[in-house]
């Protein structure tokens, strides 16, 4: 039971939805023609000026009457002077024709629009001048028409029971006369029976007779106005927006200016306490009303018109504080915007100003860093440089003193040869040895062999780096036996620091200029930069223990 209790609420709820939505549709539909009624009046004009073009100058008394009842029809509910100047012109004509039946027509059209226009006495006296009994047949609907609008709009001004009881009578009067088969007998049956408030049978009918009816069609209007009319006795307040939203929405669109529904729906509007929509509602239905000149209209409008105007004037005085109070926080908004955006501006120039200085001093301290780093590197260089002399004078220092303690005891062992001899008298051996070469000879032999040994125990890779600074067909290539040979032996001693050619050329025992062309040689036949050249002879094996 429960299960379906609540598949029954979840049905009305999406119903009550899609009522709401459907509702909401209609009014947006209604504002867009409000909005845009004067464009419906624009086509009513053109229509009524294209027709007024296509009068003959020729027409007969008869066929003029029916032009000016043609004009009349389509003013009657748009301006209602118009319509009463050509409805006067046709009670010329029926007069000058003698047709009782056409003047008929036209007092009753005449007196039908008096009383629309609050001329309500010249409306009576018209209807009382009229025999009942003598008009045709075809007239009597019109008859009785015209004498309950007539207590309609009469009773705009009174709300007396004996007006209603005239409207029912005429009413009644008029079931009698109408077609049982045509609409107008249909709609005036149920607004019988709403008068006697049998609600759902009046609406079962209206609802049969809107289906398929458009809303251009003249008595659609009517019956919406009516289905609205019956929702709003049971209180059915979406349904009385929806069918007076579609009454209001046909009769602009027809640019009908005697608009009760959407006089109604202000009055709806207004006890929902929607004021701008009442407002809005109410100031088109003075307009329409005063353009038609629809006298009772004009009267309960303006009553409205004062009460809607009080509340909507209240409203706007509401509005207007509370915009005046938005306005005065917006204003302090602003300023507090401004003061935060020129604080920010200055902080902003304070960062960016402290951001050039980090740059700069970035900059600075990069230059620093590059310097250091140059400086750490030309440090390295020194201390490998110092660490390979270091080397270089504990090998040479060695070497040195075992040299010496060789050449002591050779010294000392020629000496005893010498005095050996020189005891035994043999002067002429002693001249001699004293003037050979040889001696010197096989030491200056054993010293470059000594050097050449020391030196590439120092540097075992010195010949392959030297070579591999000179291009491949000048390369050095020692013979068999060959520790180095001279010009390899002359950068040998450049690579030790002696860069001086005389020291060299002492050294080597070479002139000078011998080892002027070799040091040249060499650079002409180097694969580097001549200026480099002996820059990195003096590199080789410095590089290596760098690596």
């Amino acid at each position: 039971m429960k299960k379906y209790c609540l598949f029954f609420i979840t049905l009305l709820v999406c119903f009550s939805g899609y009522a709401s939505n459907s509702t909401d549709a209609i009014l947006d539909k209604l504002n867009d023609a409000v909005k845009n009624k004067q464009h419906y009046v624009r086509l009513k004009e053109e229509r009524i000026s294209n027709f007024k073009k296509i009068k003959s100058q020729d027409l007969s008394k008869e066929q003029e009457y029916n032009y000016n009842q043609a004009l009349y029809k389509e003013y009657q509910k748009f301006n209602s002077d118009s319509a009463i100047f050509y409805v006067k012109r046709n009670l010329k004509i029926a007069d000058e024709l003698h047709k009782k039946e056409l003047l008929n027509l036209a007092e009753l059209q005449l007196a039908n629009l008096y009383s629309s226009t609050g001329k309500y006495r010249e409306s009576e006296a018209i209807l009382k001048n009229i025999n009942k009994k003598e008009l045709e047949k075809s007239l009597l609907p019109n008859y009785y028409i015209t004498y309950r609008e007539f207590y309609e709009h009469y009773s705009a001004n009174s709300r007396s029971s004996e007006f209603f009881e005239q409207i029912g009578k005429y009413r009644d009067s008029l079931l009698g006369v109408l077609n049982p088969n045509s609409l107008d007998y249909k709609i005036t049956k149920i607004q019988k029976k709403i008068y006697h408030r049998e609600f759902d049978a009046a609406q079962k009918e209206l609802l049969n007779l809107l289906k398929g009816m458009k809303d251009d069609n003249p008595q659609y209007a009517m019956i919406t106005y009516l289905l609205g009319n019956i929702s709003q006795n049971t209180r059915k307040i979406e349904l009385v927006k929806k069918y007076y939203a579609l009454s209001a929405v046909s009769d602009i669109k027809q640019a009908i200016k005697d608009n009760a529904s959407i006089q109604e729906l202000a009055i709806v509007f207004y006890n929902l306490g929607d004021v701008d929509m009442a407002y809005k509602l109410t100031q088109s239905a003075i307009e329409d009303a005063l353009y038609c000149n629809v006298q009772f209209r004009t009267l309960l409008m303006s009553q409205l018109y004062s009460i809607i105007n009080t509340a909507y004037l209240e409203r706007e005085s509401e509005r207007k504080t509370e915009l005046q109070a938005y306005l005065l926080f917006i204003s302090l908004l602003s300023l507090f915007l401004i003061v935060a955006v020129i604080y920010v501006y200055k902080q902003m120039k304070k960062v960016s100003r402290i951001r050039g200085e980090l740059y700069e001093t970035s900059q600075k301290l990069a230059e620093l860093n590059k310097d250091i780093t140059e400086a750490n590197n030309q440090l390295q260089e020194r201390n490998a440089q110092l660490s390979e002399s270091n080397h270089i004078k504990e090998e040479y220092i060695a070497n040195f003193f075992n040299l010496c303690s060789a050449y002591i005891n050779k010294l000392e062992n020629y000496r005893l040869i010498l005095n050996k001899k020189a005891t035994a008298k043999q002067f002429d051996e002693i001249s001699r040895m004293l003037k050979s070469t040889t001696l010197v000879d096989k030491e200056l032999e054993e010293l470059y062999k000594n050097f050449d040994i020391i030196f590439l125990n120092l540097y075992p890779t010195f010949v392959k780096d030297f070579n591999a600074l000179l291009i491949n067909e000048e390369q050095i290539v020692l013979k068999q036996g060959e520790v180095l040979n001279t010009e390899l032996r002359i950068f040998a001693l450049i690579r030790l620091g002696i860069t001086d050619s005389v020291k060299i050329a002492a050294f080597l025992r070479y002139s000078l200029s011998t080892i002027y062309n070799y040091r040249t040689r060499a650079r002409n036949k180097a694969i580097v930069s001549r200026n480099d050249f002996e820059e990195m002879v003096m590199k080789i094996g410095l590089i290596s223990q760098k690596g």
